[in-house]
């Protein structure tokens, strides 16, 4: 008859420090991981979809203060059309902004700043950007101001809440204008009329003053920092829907 025992076998065991090794080792592989994975998303919503800014100027106040961090959606206007009263981040058209002159950092602070904002947690080209809200749109007339200071899109009165005068000023802007928004351009202006070199003082610019629409980086959407300051940022669609409404 055949012996249908299997064979025994021998069993040798694995010391004590090596499995800790090996555990400690597959830790930290795993952790490597999570981290380039981490990363690596981080990377690509920061630039695909929304990435942070700091304000450097009172440009925009009192809707944005020197230093607040905001959120800025990337999909508008490359997937979702920009409106008017959005307010928008965008690169120089050129001539705008002075030379920026470069900003000297120990390499410690300088490789933590170039991680953050892979992640999108830090913006170094702030600078170079700059952030305003749109008035007009392709083929609209903008023109102020009107006996009572208003400005005027397509012949339709706005009534700005967003606008910060100074004290006695009634006029929202401070010098007059009448312009045709060129296609594919903008006419954006700062919140703070009176403390704002926007599209009103850049007519010998290139693009005489008007924000060519590629030039957008994306429509901000929240403030994210100081904490006490999170909120949303409207988009005001109150003040336009008489020109909505005229276009219909």
């Amino acid at each position: 008859m055949t012996d249908n025992t299997l064979p025994s076998r021998s069993h040798r065991l694995e010391p004590d420090s090596s499995r800790k090794k090996r555990g400690v080792a597959i830790f930290i592989r795993d952790l490597l991981i999570i981290f380039v994975v981490a990363l690596l998303i981080s990377f690509l919503i920061k630039t695909f979809l929304v990435r942070s800014f700091y304000i450097p100027s009172g440009s925009m106040e009192s809707t944005l203060l020197v230093n607040d961090r905001i959120i800025v959606n990337q999909l508008e206007p490359g997937l979702v059309p920009v409106s008017r009263g959005d307010v928008v981040v965008f690169r120089d058209p050129g001539g705008w902004l002075p030379p920026q002159a470069p900003i000297e950092q120990n390499p410690i602070v300088a490789a933590l700043d170039w991680t953050m904002s892979v992640v999108g947690l830090s913006a170094p080209d702030s600078n170079d950007h700059l952030i305003k809200r749109i008035i007009g749109l392709p083929g609209d007339r903008v023109v102020c101001c009107n006996t009572l200071g208003q400005m005027s899109v397509n012949d339709i009165p706005l009534s700005e809440p967003y606008a910060l005068l100074p004290e006695g000023q009634t006029n929202v802007s401070k010098d007059a204008f009448d312009v045709v928004v060129p296609e594919n351009s903008l006419w954006v202006m700062g919140d703070n009329r009176y403390d704002s070199l926007d599209s009103r003082y850049h007519p010998n610019t290139p693009g005489k003053g008007f924000v060519p629409m590629d030039n957008v980086v994306g429509r901000a959407l929240v403030i994210s920092w100081p904490l006490d300051r999170w909120s949303w940022l409207g988009d005001y669609p109150e003040v336009f829907r008489g020109v909505e409404d005229a276009e219909k």
